[in-house]
């Protein structure tokens, strides 16, 4: 069923210790590596800068800046890991979450979603 090849590599990757592959002594430290989940600073920064009022999380603007932080930071994550197809489909609906809310922006108040997405930097799309 499986080649020769296939039966050494098994047993070449069963006879190596275990311990010198867990996560937990690969020598990185936890400030090193970039945390998927957003950052508490960056989130903070993003609230009072578009926010309508002091604790605004919940309008559509701190929403849609929110979310393209988070892009980008998926993005730059698929740059080195390529084949990480399950951050790939976060990565997409993240996107059409983000999409929907300028959609709403854009029917709402066509001057807030254009002065907000010339600031995030993203690109203009045609409404459906």
């Amino acid at each position: 069923m499986y080649s020769a090849r296939y039966g050494r590599l098994c047993r070449a990757a069963n006879s190596l210790p275990r311990e010198k592959y867990t996560t937990q002594n690969t020598g990185f430290d936890a400030s090193e590596q970039h945390t998927m989940p957003l950052d508490k600073q960056v989130k903070q920064k993003m609230i009072s800068e578009y926010g309508l009022k002091d604790g605004d999380t919940g309008s559509t603007e701190v929403q849609i800046a929110i979310l393209q932080q988070r892009i980008l930071q998926i993005t730059d994550h698929l740059r080195t890991h390529r084949k990480d197809f399950h951050s790939r489909r976060g990565l997409m609906l993240l996107v059409g979450k983000r999409r929907r809310l300028e959609g709403y922006l854009r029917a709402k108040d066509i001057t807030k979603y254009r002065e907000l997405i010339k600031s995030l930097g993203i690109r203009e799309v045609k409404p459906r």
